[in-house]
């Protein structure tokens, strides 16, 4: 076995779980069988493969910053349900 019972029932108290012996019993035996499973990962051959976060190459998309005019505040501020002479007016959520 790869997992205990002993650390089935501390990850359930990490976690707020409360267990009976039947469901931690049962626990142990999928995680078991998981961790077993994912342990076949380890007889692969991956020499030679690079490390990857990423299953395609990623660019960056991010465009360069650049000054450029806005919205004058009248302009932006027209539709505004609410609005002061500088800003959008919303409730106070935090008090």
């Amino acid at each position: 076995m790869k997992i205990t019972r002993d650390e089935v029932r501390r990850v359930a108290a990490l976690a707020r779980l409360e267990l009976s012996d039947d469901e931690v019993a049962r626990m142990t035996g999928h995680l078991d069988s998981i961790l077993s499973y994912v342990a076949k990962l380890d007889e692969l051959d991956t020499t030679g493969v690079a490390p990857t976060t990423h299953t395609q190459a990623v660019v960056n998309a991010f465009r360069e910053d650049a000054v450029r005019p806005s919205l004058p505040r009248e302009q932006a501020l027209a539709n505004a349900p609410e609005r002061n002479d500088e800003a959008f007016v919303v409730p106070r959520i935090i008090g």
